[in-house]
């Protein structure tokens, strides 16, 4: 009996495109002589839905969807992902259901167990927990394997690594014990940072325990904030990994019966490397699934637009990305020289377009309201009005030629509100808001190592980060050296850290209170973001769900 593991990258709500998808990787499958062919979680209706499914006709189509698939693959056995209905009469209407195709019907169907409700997850808002084990007897030539159906999160329960049991319950347990041959997994499991090491750990520790191989299908692709890496696995009943699909592509891994050696293993990529990977993927993703195929990016010379210019070309193509330089009398004239040389080294369209004038005039115009109300030294407003000039211009050529806008900001600006709302954080898709600056400038290097050449400029590596939006900027007037705010970051955004602890750790008191406190006063912009794309286990996305109007005291010192 040979299996197809059938890494796709559906798109959320597109039923009639995911079922082309699904036909084509059956195809595919069987001219590989599959005979059993998986698929990974929801991958009907994509992942995750969200409120999409509070759309009715959605929810019908996509049930239509696999009928019509069991139908085309009658010589196959299809296992697949969608919402499934209720019919029980109590609880939530939906189910995060899985489907076993074979003989042109529906033979089997089973609903997730455990529904995550933590992170960027939110499926206990949507569907009904399943209360049923499902193992399906497949036979092929008279061979006969009992495949045990479990759905993701069903895979994420084990105490050993969590330090307690997360749930109540353990499905997969269940399902080896209802006489599984196999552990099948529809999974739908996002990338960040390392995240392949602990899965595969948690997974090959589980199958050893229960001595059991497993098949795990993951999906692949970016839905909007989140990212999936795929890696898809087979791991044998030691505990072993036998085989693995590609990372950020689509990959179709076929795995003979027994689970043995000798199968496609393909390496993960290293961090940065991933990380690279993720973000490409990410930018692709995005722009085409909402039906955009080019990018417009503010340049400034720095390292931010120059490492999202660069990730863009990746993506899409240098001909699909459009660079704009907006120089101020603030702009130094290296800064417009490593603007150039990025755009030349990555084949780049580059456009000037000088602020000055725009800028004077929005001067001359506030001159007299500042001069009445007394407030005539400059502060930090002056300088936002050339942010906000160059966010009004670059929205102005995104709406004209049709192209999105990436925004430039990264995560340990929008940590501490170190961006201007209207401004640089203009924007349709935030590429580096999960990447903090230090992994920055890591990237940035990785880049030009990666490429063979240099594609961002030494010069833009090296100088010290600056907004230029005065004379003589730089980020360390304002900010704490990035490799102190990045450590304090980790550990109070990241990890959750505590104020007294992070200090115990010996960073410096006032510098992590400080962070600490520009950190909530910063919520009300980050609310106003644009999507940014996720890659470490804390980002300012779906996740990150902290209040504005409220007063955090989260140094011990205050407490009552």
């Amino acid at each position: 009996m040979t299996f197809a593991l059938a890494q796709i990258d559906p798109t959320v709500g597109d039923i009639k495109g995911n079922v082309r998808r699904i036909l084509a990787e059956c195809d595919q499958a069987r001219r590989s002589g599959a005979d059993v062919v998986i698929f990974p979680e929801l991958c009907v209706f994509g992942y995750p839905p969200r409120d999409a499914v509070y759309r009715a006709e959605l929810v019908e189509r996509n049930l239509r969807a696999v009928e019509e698939i069991a139908r085309r693959t009658a010589d196959l056995t299809v296992v697949l992902g969608h919402v499934g209905i209720n019919r029980t009469g109590t609880g939530r209407p939906l189910l995060n259901a899985a489907s076993v195709c074979t003989g042109g019907t529906v033979r089997a169907r089973y609903a997730k167990s455990l529904l995550p409700t933590y992170d960027v997850f939110d499926e206990a808002r949507y569907f009904e927990p399943g209360r049923e084990t499902v193992v399906v007897d497949v036979r092929v030539n008279g061979t006969p394997v009992r495949l045990g159906i479990t759905i993701c999160e069903d895979l994420w329960n084990d105490a050993q690594f969590e330090g307690r049991k997360v749930y109540g319950q353990d499905p997969v347990k269940r399902t080896v014990e209802a006489g599984a041959d196999v552990v099948v997994n529809l999974s739908a499991s996002p990338f960040r940072s390392g995240v392949w090491r602990g899965r595969e750990s948690l997974f090959c520790s589980q199958m050893a325990a229960h001595r059991r191989p497993l098949l795990y299908v993951n999906q692949v692709g970016g839905n909007d904030d989140v990212l999936f890496d795929g890696a898809s696995l087979a791991i044998d009943a030691a505990g072993t990994v036998a085989a693995r699909a590609k990372a950020f592509e689509e990959d179709l891994l076929i795995v003979h019966w027994p689970i043995g050696s000798g199968l496609r293993v393909e390496p993960y990529p290293e961090e940065l490397e991933s990380i690279r990977e993720a973000l490409a993927m990410g930018i692709r993703d995005y722009v085409h699934k909402c039906g955009f195929t080019s990018v417009l990016v503010g340049v400034s010379g720095g390292i931010d637009s120059a490492v999202t210019t660069a990730l863009a070309v990746e993506a899409l193509g240098a001909e699909h990305v459009r660079a704009v330089a907006l120089p101020s009398r603030f702009s130094s004239a290296h800064s417009l020289e490593d603007a150039r040389a990025l755009a030349d080294n990555l084949g780049v369209r580059l456009t000037v377009m000088d602020i000055e004038p725009v800028h004077r005039a929005v001067e001359e115009t506030l001159a007299p309201v500042f001069a009445e109300a007394g407030a005539t030294t400059p502060t930090v407003a002056e300088e936002n009005v050339q942010a906000r000039i160059r966010g009004l211009l670059l929205m102005a050529l995104s709406n004209k030629f049709g192209a999105l806008l990436l925004s430039t900001g990264n995560k340990s600006e929008w940590a501490v509100g170190y961006c201007t709302l209207y401004g640089d954080m203009c924007g349709a898709l935030a590429v580096l808001s999960d990447v903090p600056k230090t992994t920055v400038f890591a990237l940035a290097r990785h880049i030009n190592e990666h490429a063979g050449r240099v594609l961002i400029p030494e010069h833009t590596i090296s100088k010290p980060p600056s907004a230029e939006l005065r004379e003589h900027q730089t980020d360390q007037d304002t900010l704490p050296p990035y490799d102190l705010l990045d450590a304090i970051l980790e550990r109070y955004v990241t990890h959750g850290e505590r104020i007294d602890r992070i200090i115990e750790a010996g960073l410096d008191a006032d510098t992590v209170r400080r962070v600490a406190r520009m950190v909530a006063r910063s919520e009300y912009k980050r609310k106003q973001a644009p999507v940014g794309l996720k890659v470490t286990s804390r980002a300012f996305g779906t996740g990150w769900r902290m209040p504005i109007a409220a007063r955090l005291e989260t140094d011990p010192r205050n407490d009552v």
